[in-house]
């Protein structure tokens, strides 16, 4: 009985197994039709077992075919990219891919093993759902998905239309829709309202937002799990409700503010039996609609300090927090973004981190060092004391529009952190960055070292980068590419740059040379860059019919314009000081035209519009209420952030075409208008009156209704050539 009871199991792990393997085959081969619509036939999947519970992948050629073994869905997409990459010479990416496949498909010599390092390759950060995905339908998510896989991500954020769980919680625990108005945020807002920084923002959020966003959630996880990814749910963090004082007026709890020009949010006190209460019943209802892969997020003091520094007190809060998950769910694992340590290290000093982190089992809890790049809180925290944690690239900032990162520091960092005695339990990598969509080449570069855990040679990574992208070994587009390496995505170790320079065009309009949010400090000089632009304009020839090269000359084209702006405005400021009227007008008139002419520039590309922003956004609304307030939410989130007096106004600035034109345009030449009768009646501008005035303005621009094109509008490298024809010299000049 003993043996055929050993036999049973060992035929239903076997079946089981295989059911398993089939699934992820299944989901890799639709994976590469969607990719290769009329090519997918020349690549069989085959499964493999992994190794030590890390992904491997090979490649072989074998009877005409083109043969990808995998340890799972994400493996398999992984081992088709390294092909298409490696030997096909093809690239995809956010921002223009490259699948100019040859007609007969390359061979291999010898089959080809690769084996990761890594057990967790995370992705997303809660900003991104915002300041990228707000907005996002199934279509973009499936290639979103798509990206993830072929990029070797297994471990995903996903809190989309997490919203609708707490709102059936909620009902069933006695609230009514009008108790929880004021609760829920704008669609987007999430990001802050699930972080406990904000309350109803941007709402009332309709009920049917949230029924739409809970079935796109179950199409999103079922792909990921499908691929073999196990996607981070979301966890009670103590954020509740304010109706939450009326209707429990027993309950422990905590008013706290953000600091941002918003209300204060309430935090229910973990020592409280509602607690743990509250915490297990999401998690079970979470569960019991969307399944679980045991792994949860939770972030209770994001950019909101505890009420104590007390070790023992930071000890006692976290391990209730666990506790509430662990009664749902006994095999939870707490996810914990690391960003406290970094944006609040006057607080988060080695007693406190090591109280709060301590508390909670080594086996329970995962910790994201979630600005690696910049600053590695690994290195002060000794590896995050026990606990295994991820190495992550932030990189982008609100969704801001920059050439920026530092490529040398991502090419070598995460294997050098994984082979340092000191770091602990390195257990994998990640991109953690607030908005996606840009800087194509750093994310391509950080996810390569999915499957080395030696450092990457630029000197042979980044040739191979520009013809996959390019389809040419152009000389002067790998010129232009040194020179970028060098100034945009080099930070000199002798300064503290956070991350990209904006424009001041994107300033709200100062005589200043910065405002708090956009920031022009270059991490580079500005004269540095333009060697970069005439090559990429001599590298037309060989290059122009690539999607890639289209939109990175227009990216850098882009970029020395939104440069060069500062120069014309400081001679706008030197004559208004001067009480000059006629060189003012004559450089105002200057700085109008160049935005005017970037617009032109940036209309030519879908990725720099803002017409698809607001279209997607009104796509959601089921009436003309809706369609409204989402319009306002899509506008609000990349100009003011908040109300009319808001501080974090141009935090989530962009340089978009018709954002361009239609807000920072009429903004400034509100400004110049000003100044320029201020100069001509012999007074001072003053500024306070001008801010009160403009921000009327601009809270009227974010709620009118207005639509943006939708399709870009003339030829990307001929209006780069149209406009370095015209600048040129100019920035030679000014420099």
């Amino acid at each position: 009985m003993k043996f055929k009871l050993i036999l049973s199991t060992a035929f239903l792990l076997l079946i089981s197994g295989s059911v398993f393997s089939q699934a992820y085959l299944s989901s890799s081969d639709e994976l590469i039709e969607r990719i290769l619509p009329k090519q997918h036939d020349a690549f069989v999947t085959e499964a493999i077992a992994a190794k030590n519970g890390m992904d491997v992948f090979e490649i072989e050629s074998k009877n005409n075919k083109i043969i990808l073994r995998g340890s799972s869905g994400v493996a398999l997409a992984s081992a088709f990219y390294h092909y298409l990459t490696e030997y096909a010479h093809c690239q995809i990416t956010w921002n223009g891919t490259n699948l100019n496949m040859p007609k007969t498909l390359p061979t291999l010599a010898q089959k080809v093993r690769k084996e990761t390092p890594y057990e967790y390759r995370y992705y997303l950060n809660y900003c991104t759902f915002n300041y990228s995905m707000s907005w996002w339908d199934w279509e973009r998510w499936e290639n979103e998905i798509d990206w993830m896989a072929l990029h070797g991500i297994n471990m995903p954020l996903a809190i989309t239309g997490e919203e609708y769980t707490w709102y059936l919680l909620y009902k069933e625990m006695g609230f009514s829709d009008e108790e929880l108005k004021g609760f829920f945020t704008g669609p987007a807002y999430f990001s802050w309202f699930w972080m406990g920084n904000i309350d109803g923002w941007g709402g009332p959020l309709p009920v049917t937002w949230m029924k739409s966003h809970f079935e796109l959630q179950k199409k999103i996880l079922t792909r990921q799990r499908e691929l073999g990814m196990k996607p981070v749910l979301p966890a009670f963090t103590g954020h509740v409700p304010a109706a939450f004082k009326s209707k429990f007026p027993n309950a422990k709890l905590k008013a706290t503010n953000w600091t941002n020009g918003f209300a204060d949010t309430y935090i229910l006190d973990a020592e409280d039996p509602m607690f743990a209460t509250i915490g297990k019943k999401f998690l079970q209802k979470q569960t019991e609609l969307l399944g679980t892969d045991h792994l949860y997020s939770a972030d209770t003091f994001n950019e909101n300090e505890p009420p104590s520094a007390e070790p023992e007190f930071l000890s006692k809060l976290s391990a209730r927090i666990y506790d509430g998950m662990s009664a749902a769910d006994p095999k939870a694992i707490w996810v914990m973004q690391g960003w406290l340590f970094y944006s609040d290290r006057k607080f988060w000093k080695e007693p406190q981190t090591e109280a709060l982190l301590k508390a909670v089992p080594n086996d329970k809890m995962i910790l994201l060092d979630l600005a690696t790049e910049i600053e590695p809180v690994w290195k002060r925290t000794e590896g995050f004391y026990g606990k295994p944690w991820i190495w992550n690239m932030l990189h982008n900032f609100g969704g801001n529009t920059n050439l920026f990162g530092r490529m040398d520091v991502v090419a070598t960092a995460p294997a050098a952190a994984l082979k340092d005695p000191k770091s602990g339990k390195m257990s994998g990598i990640g991109l953690t960055m607030e908005g996606i969509e840009q800087n194509p080449v750093l994310y391509e570069l950080m996810m390569e070292n999915t499957w080395q855990s030696s450092p990457i040679d630029l000197n042979t990574w980044l040739p191979k980068f520009v013809f996959n992208r390019y389809g040419s070994k152009d000389v002067n587009a790998l010129k232009a590419w040194e020179i970028l390496r060098k100034t945009v995505y080099n930070v000199p170790a002798n300064k503290y740059i956070r991350d990209g320079a904006e424009s001041i065009i994107q300033a709200r309009p100062t005589l200043d040379s910065l405002t708090r949010w956009a920031n022009t400090k270059l991490n580079y000089e500005a004269k540095d860059l333009l060697p970069a632009w005439d090559a990429l304009i001599k590298a037309i020839p060989n290059c122009k019919q690539s999607d890639g090269f289209q939109y990175d000359i227009v990216d850098l084209t882009r970029q020395v314009m939104a440069n060069h702006a500062l120069a014309i405005q400081q001679k706008v400021v030197t004559a208004y000081q001067k009480k000059d009227l006629k060189n003012f007008k004559v450089e105002s008139q200057k700085f109008i035209g160049l935005i005017g002419d970037m617009d032109k520039l940036l209309a030519t590309r879908k990725d720099f519009l803002l017409g698809p922003w607001v279209s997607d956004a009104r796509k959601w609304g089921t009436n003309a209420e809706e369609k409204a307030l989402y319009e306002f939410n899509a506008k609000d989130l990349i100009t003011l952030w908040g109300d009319k007096k808001s501080p974090l106004n141009e935090y989530a600035c962009r340089q978009w075409s018709g954002l361009l034109t239609d807000f920072y345009k009429p903004r400034w030449e509100l400004f110049f208008n000003r100044a320029a009768s201020a100069i001509n009646q012999k007074t001072t501008l003053d500024i306070n009156k001008f801010n009160d005035e403009v921000s009327e303005w601009e809270w009227k621009w974010v709620n009118q209704r207005k639509d943006y094109p939708v399709n870009p509008i003339g030829n990307p490298v001929q209006i780069s050539v149209e406009m370095h024809t015209k600048y040129r010299i100019l920035m030679d000049k000014a420099h």
